[in-house]
């Protein structure tokens, strides 16, 4: 069967709505739940950007079941792979075992705040793989130190290990982030329905892995009011990560999508109340041969409308329609 989550995005709501957001989603009866980390939206019209971990350890103690995941942090250029690490360690204390660390090769849009510059795609899964190899470590215990092609460690110690490490995603978008997904993580991540991406990552390793996929959606009982809302906000959602990755600004993604139309939004977004719509647009994640498929409901303030809904009758159509 496959597992349906709720994704906390901290691009539109603010923390204490994200929240009381995973907290109905845990009692509306979703599988698991992601959170987004960014330092921006990517749209200014979606309006917020809280740190996700302040919020991931707020959910941590509000939440008693329900699974939590970062979707996904880049541990190169925003954040040392040591700290994450450590942060790691802290939120599968916490939340006593129910979280699982996703990382990615990042954004632009996220990393360039710190003022290092933005590396090729190459150089950065590059990083990305060198990161890893330092969160095992000090996930293993000890003192760690590293001399590195791209990071330094200097004796650190993780003194707050939990007896269950948090398993590692990576998420991938072209063959070698499946590469490095394949022998590195311990589930796989990705926002498209392409089976070609679970045939890599099992090819370099991750066959009988958990997979995760990410579907935006966006319910409203007025279609057209859902529409708009999904074009003001997620416009960008399909660019593709070639192009998402590299711009650095939301007025960037402004920019760049100014001529997509609504329709061409609700081509890959179910928009309004029909459960069976949402499930259409599930489907071929499921066929692909995920696991795992993580809702994003679109604008923030639709949320507890949204999980009520899903209660009642999105959820029980996807564990139907899917089996």
């Amino acid at each position: 069967m496959v597992q349906i989550g709720y994704t906390m995005m901290t691009e539109q709501a603010g923390p204490r709505e994200l929240v009381d957001h995973v907290v109905r989603a845990e009692e509306a009866g979703f599988d698991f739940s992601v959170t987004s980390d960014h330092y921006f939206p990517w749209l200014r019209t979606q309006g917020h950007s809280p740190y996700a971990w302040g919020v991931l350890g707020a959910a941590a103690q509000a939440t008693s079941r329900i699974p939590l995941m970062t979707c996904v942090t880049c541990p190169t250029v925003r954040y040392h792979p040591a700290v994450v690490a450590q942060k790691a360690a802290t939120m599968q204390l916490l939340s006593q075992g129910r979280f699982r660390l996703g990382l990615g090769a990042g954004e632009n849009l996220n990393e360039h705040v710190v003022g290092e510059g933005w590396p090729s795609a190459e150089v950065r899964h590059e990083m990305l793989e060198e990161a890893i190899g330092i969160i095992r470590d000090l996930f293993a215990g000890g003192h760690v130190s590293h001399r590195g092609t791209y990071f330094s460690v200097d004796s650190a110690r993780l003194w707050d290990l939990p007896d269950e490490l948090p398993p590692i995603g990576v998420a991938v978008s072209g063959e070698r982030s499946c590469s490095l997904a394949g022998h590195l993580a311990d589930l796989v991540i990705a926002t498209e329905p392409k089976r070609e991406l679970l045939t890599a990552f099992d090819r370099h390793g991750g066959e009988g892995k958990p997979r995760l996929g990410q579907v935006a959606v966006c319910y409203d009982r007025d279609r057209e009011a859902a529409v708009q809302r999904a074009h003001e906000q997620f416009r960008w959602f399909g660019s593709g990560w070639k192009v998402n990755s590299e711009l650095p600004h939301p007025d960037s993604f402004a920019s760049a999508t100014q001529y997509v139309r609504p329709e061409d939004v609700t081509a890959s977004i179910p928009c309004g109340d029909d459960p069976a719509d949402f499930v259409e647009a599930v489907r071929p994640f499921a066929e692909a041969g995920f696991t795992e498929i993580a809702l994003v409901q679109v604008g923030g303030d639709t949320q507890p409308e949204f999980v009520e809904w899903s209660a009642k009758e999105l959820l029980p159509a996807l564990r139907e329609g899917l089996r």
